[in-house]
């Protein structure tokens, strides 16, 4: 029996056929995998569609609001299609389908990438050893190339990819296949490798098909009718056949009779399926539990995975780690199997709001298992909205005068956040109230903290919002502008940090700047700052300096 070894897998950003598949996916944070960490939070901020890849994660494709489509990692095979095999770790653009509406991607262990965009052209390129490119050749492609021989006014709307085959699925139902054969994994009938797209039929002849998959050397689709079609490798149990001899052509999988299965998905050598009742089975590997069935058995025939009450409504494999995942209509998300190097045997809900996050966090190599598909988010939070609203002359309802400018603001807000407004707004109809204690930049730095629960000025400004808080007794609004101070401090200005630590009874910044002052002791006794320090501010540092035998030899 064949081990089991890495498999490639469909990865889609949308379905025509099932509802299930249309749901929308909000990824808001590609972040979540290291690869993105070589991007800027502007590029980010640009990104809705993206792909993690290759054997170590290490290769992303991703495109923009503007149908642009970049990429950058190692470049294993010419895998990015920049025309050669250097690796980058600045994004490079394809100009080949800039502009195409990228609509399903899926790749291989070479790796190589097949692409299907939104008018269903197909284009492949990367790892060529074994013809997975479908263009007749076995040299590898380094950029992307439309493969069109026997796909001609055909129309794909759903790509897969096996360690080194590759399968389509066009709009009435067709499934094409080419590549790498050894098992069967072409379903022509023969173990010869197939140089361009061919037709799978025999079983499927007469049949719809409405969506596939691929394990590492094994192929499977999905009809109309809810029936599934296997073929290909079956040493672990992965084709659900109750044996472990491989297929060469398709065939139906008996066990699942009377069941109208939805989905289908393949993960490194195990499957799961998803009925049209929201329910889960499994079969194949089950070496670190990925079948969720409570042990480690592998399973020939499909076992049936309890997930939750609720309906399942996506399961979730992916071919670079034994890990499973599910979400049910509830919004619940469960993994099991491989989990940084433990195995969880049964489903295990997850604080995730979407199976895409598991495969970010557990899975080793940190890839994607489908295309992401990243919405814009135009909600504001609540948080958001008042930082907005600070200062807006349109909503305000009181003013206030400082230096001759007005800081606009709302009551109910400044009585909900300050124990000081609360007293002083309290049965105060005014509009406007002028303030004369304190300078505008300091003033308004107070009221901007909160609506926003930070505060944003200069050290020097800081120093008089330390006095404004000590006056109002808001204590958090003296730690940040402690922790501002502090991050200023400099031998000539330290003396007189210290003194405004001492005159705002600040004991957290006094200590901090006493012991600057201690260490850069001979610096800061030349500065004109300690040359002017007030007397009894003097006498008792230098008491307490002494105690801590500053003044040794």
């Amino acid at each position: 029996m064949e081990p089991e070894s890495p498999v490639s897998h469909g990865v889609t950003g949308k379905q025509v056929i099932h509802a299930t598949f249309l749901s929308a996916l909000k990824m808001l944070d590609v972040g979540k995998w290291p690869i993105f960490a070589l991007c800027s939070q502007e590029e980010l901020k640009l990104i809705r569609q993206a792909c993690v890849f290759g054997s170590a994660g290490n290769e992303v494709l991703y495109a923009t609001e503007n149908d642009e489509v970049f990429v950058l990692g190692t470049n294993c095979s010419g895998c990015l299609g920049t025309g050669d095999i250097q690796s980058t770790i600045e994004p490079q653009r394809l100009d080949t389908l800039c502009g195409k509406k990228i609509a399903c991607l899926s790749y291989g262990s070479g790796p190589h990438v097949v692409v299907t965009t939104a008018e269903g052209e197909v284009y492949t390129w990367g790892h060529n050893a074994y013809s997975q490119l479908g263009n007749g050749t076995t040299n590898h492609g380094l950029v992307p190339c439309q493969v069109s021989t026997n796909l001609v006014n055909k129309k794909v709307i759903e790509v897969a990819c096996g360690s080194h085959h590759s399968m389509v699925l066009t709009s009435d139902g067709e499934v094409y296949a080419w590549g790498y054969n050894n098992s069967g994994q072409v379903g022509s009938g023969s173990t010869a490798n197939q140089p361009i797209p061919r037709r799978v039929t025999s079983c499927l002849q007469n049949k719809i098909a409405v969506n596939i998959a691929c394990g590492q050397m094994c192929s499977m689709a999905v009809v109309e009718n809810g029936e599934v079609y296997v073929w290909g490798y079956n040493g672990n149990g992965q084709l659900g056949l109750g044996s472990s001899g491989n297929q060469p052509t398709p065939c139906r999988i008996a066990a699942l009779q009377g069941i109208r299965v939805q989905r289908v998905a393949c993960g490194y050598a195990h499957t799961l399926v998803l009925t049209d009742e929201g329910q889960l089975y499994a079969w194949g590997a089950n070496s670190y539990g990925q079948l969720g069935t409570g042990n480690k058995s592998n399973q020939s025939y499909p076992a049936p995975v309890i997930v939750d009450k609720d309906r399942v409504i996506e399961i979730a494999a992916c071919h670079s780690a034994h890990t499973s995942a599910a979400k049910t209509q509830g919004g619940h998300v469960y993994m099991w199997g491989q989990c940084r190097g433990q195995s969880v045997i049964l489903p295990h809900l997850t604080h995730f709001a979407c199976t895409d996050d598991v495969f970010a966090c557990f899975a080793t190599p940190a890839v994607t298992w489908r295309l992401l598909s990243v919405e814009p988010d135009d909600h504001l939070t609540v948080a958001q909205s008042l930082k907005k609203e600070f200062d807006n002359p349109d909503t305000a309802d009181l003013k206030f005068l400082v230096d001759g400018k007005y800081i606009h603001v709302h009551k109910v807000l400044l009585k909900i956040r300050c124990e000081h407004f609360r007293s002083i707004l309290n049965n105060n109809d005014d509009d406007i109230i002028e303030m004369s204690e304190f300078s505008y930049q300091v003033y308004r730095a107070f009221l901007e903290y909160l609506y926003t629960d930070s505060i944003s000025l200069p050290p020097e400004d800081a120093i008089g919002l330390l006095d404004l808080a000590t006056f109002y007794r808001e204590n958090r609004l003296k730690k940040l502008c402690q922790q501002t101070i502090k991050q200023s401090i400099c031998e000539e200005n330290a003396i007189a940090l210290l003194s405004a630590a001492v005159k705002y009874e600040a004991e957290d910044l006094e200590e901090f700047c006493f012991r600057f002052c201690i260490n850069h002791l001979t610096v800061v006794t030349q500065t004109t700052g300690f040359a002017e320090m007030d007397h009894d501010l003097l006498k008792n540092f230098i008491s307490k300096a002494s105690r801590v035998g500053a003044f040794k030899n």
